[in-house]
């Protein structure tokens, strides 16, 4: 499994991801909006001088299966950043094959990097097999407001 940074050329596949991600929610019941994104908007905020936010694939002989959306948040009171991963999404039929374990490791990598304090997301809790998965990588989760579960990981705590 090979992990890598999405370039301009791949924003017709972060749509994609995206839009695949968005019918995963909607069958577990999570989200019941309409997307508002486009791939116009995908490059005006990912490909910018400032990028709003970042983008890791994993691919597998050759094909991208899995992708990862992510930010860095800095706090004040701690004087350093953090990733939020807004979005992690592997295509059913490879799950299980380690897309979604090599796109944590790499974002753990970068987060460490780049002197993190931690990551952060969140995820529904009725997506009970994305919630093992994050356990099994040492993730815990904080908090809990109805459905949605907030998680934090310490991948480099650990010793």
């Amino acid at each position: 499994m090979k992990v890598r940074f999405a370039t301009p050329d791949d924003v017709p596949t972060i749509f994609s991801f995206i839009q695949k991600k968005s019918e995963f929610d909607r069958k577990i019941g999570a989200f019941s909006g309409v997307l508002q994104v486009s791939e116009d908007k995908l490059r005006q905020t990912l490909f910018k001088a400032i990028p709003f936010s970042y983008v890791l694939f994993a691919e597998s002989s050759g094909y991208d299966v899995g992708f990862a959306l992510y930010g860095f948040r800095y706090s004040s009171f701690a004087g350093q950043p953090s990733i939020w991963l807004d979005d992690l999404y592997v295509d059913e039929e490879v799950r299980n094959q380690g897309a979604g374990a090599a796109l944590m490791q790499r974002l753990a990598q970068i987060a460490q990097e780049n002197d993190c304090t931690h990551i952060a997301w969140n995820a529904d809790a009725r997506n009970v097999r994305g919630l093992r998965f994050y356990s099994r990588l040492g993730a815990e989760i904080t908090e809990q407001h109805g459905n949605r579960c907030f998680l934090r990981w310490v991948p480099w705590s650990i010793a």
